[in-house]
């Protein structure tokens, strides 16, 4: 019977550290990258990135002739992101900080990441052994991106999100809105949101913010949208807009906004309609749920004890 073989260990550090050295490192390379809005030259090795993840064995195919092959362009990818998921594939590990947890962010933008199955809680855990080094690293990431949330970025967090289908992401940054809603809302990454990423907030029963302050943000927000898109307000708001509980404003700021959206369309008129009912009946319809039940942090106003829908 033959013995088995004596498996010998070197140091992992200085194993990590010369490799490291390769990073970015035209000396042997045989593929360059150009990558971001800068259009940064990155250099890389292309066995050691096709052994390490399925996506750049894709990407970069059998080595065709000799030489160095014409430069690959990932414009959409920032340079920082994608020299952070290098650094990953080559070493194992990747260096965080607070100032990089947008680079974070990025990580699905590269499409190594998004084109794994998903399930309605995230990425599953039964990836191809090709594709888990990346999926390591974009997890981490992730993880240390919601170790240090805060107001400037949380919105910026949701729309990836969003746009991945990253349940768990989501949730936890949902959580942190309705926890500082306000100052949320005030952020540039609020006003940059998707359609599809403000409709969670605006349902949340948990905001920590007033109506009338809601429907401030949400004009905003669909101005913003408007201006880029270069189409009417009422149109870019139209998919989110039903959301705001016009019920729960005073008889006062209902007049007041209905002046301003004669002046400016943001919401339907029958919306307004419905809200004045509201007041009119002095009853609440249970039926209707959502646009009569107040939130965590809508402000007390006479008219809310016939409502009859208390905050849950």
């Amino acid at each position: 019977m033959e013995t088995p073989g004596l498996v010998v260990q070197g140091e992992a550090a200085s194993f990590s550290t010369a490799l490291r050295s390769l990073l970015n490192n035209p000396q042997y390379s045989d593929v360059c990258f150009v990558v971001g809005q800068e259009r940064q030259e990155v250099f890389a090795h292309r066995c050691l990135l096709a052994c390490r993840c399925n996506f750049f064995r894709g990407l970069l195919g059998p080595k065709l002739g000799p030489g160095m092959p014409s430069p690959v362009v990932l414009s959409t990818v920032p340079a920082e992101a994608f020299l952070a998921v290098l650094e990953f594939l080559y070493t194992n590990s990747v260096r965080l900080h607070r100032h990089s947890a947008r680079v974070s962010l990025c990580f699905p933008l590269m499409g190594s990441v998004h084109t794994l199955p998903h399930t309605h809680c995230g990425l599953q855990r039964n990836i191809d052994a090709s594709a888990q080094p990346t999926f390591l690293c974009f997890q981490l990431c992730l993880e240390f991106v919601v170790k240090v949330m805060d107001v400037e970025m949380v919105c910026e967090a949701l729309q990836v999100a969003v746009t991945f289908g990253l349940g768990a992401l989501q949730e936890r940054c949902v959580a942190f809105i309705e926890a500082h809603s306000r100052e949320a809302l005030r952020t540039r990454g609020f006003l940059e949101l998707s359609a599809p990423a403000l409709l969670p907030l605006l349902r949340s029963d948990r905001l920590c913010v007033d109506e009338a302050e809601l429907v401030l943000a949400a004009r905003s927000w669909a101005r913003v949208g408007a201006a880029v898109l270069e189409r009417p307000v009422a149109e870019v708001a139209a998919p989110v807009v039903r959301e705001l509980r016009l019920a729960l404003l005073a008889p006062a700021e209902l007049s007041a906004l209905e002046e301003q959206n004669q002046r400016e369309p943001l919401i339907p008129v029958e919306q307004i309609v419905e809200a004045w009912k509201c007041h009119a009946l002095r009853r609440g319809d249970a039926s209707r749920g959502a646009p009569c039940r107040r939130r965590r942090g809508t402000l007390p106003r006479e008219h809310h004890g016939f409502l009859d829908l208390p905050l849950k």
